[in-house]
């Protein structure tokens, strides 16, 4: 049985984490000139079974909408997950 918080065929909290964020990221910086970007923060739990995802991005010189951008690049990191447990 493995030790990191896994069962044989799911994959490890870590693991869920690491996609998460990098789904994220992947959103972020396709939306976003790295430039724009003042301050980018992604914070992802994964305790218990429950996934916590939460964007932060600051690009006031951007056109695009930094709220929505933060909303879909949470939503990508969890369909993100989604895919790791189907």
């Amino acid at each position: 049985m493995p030790t990191d918080g896994s069962t044989a065929g799911e994959p490890s909290p870590d693991e869920a984490v690491s996609a998460a964020a990098d789904a994220a990221e992947d959103v972020v910086f396709s939306r976003l000139d790295r430039g724009d970007i003042d301050d980018l923060d992604v914070t992802v739990t994964f305790e218990d079974g429950v996934l916590d995802v939460d964007v932060y991005v600051n690009a006031p010189e951007s056109r695009q909408d930094e709220d929505r951008v933060a909303d879909d690049a949470a939503m990508a990191a969890r369909a993100a997950v989604d895919e790791l447990f189907e």
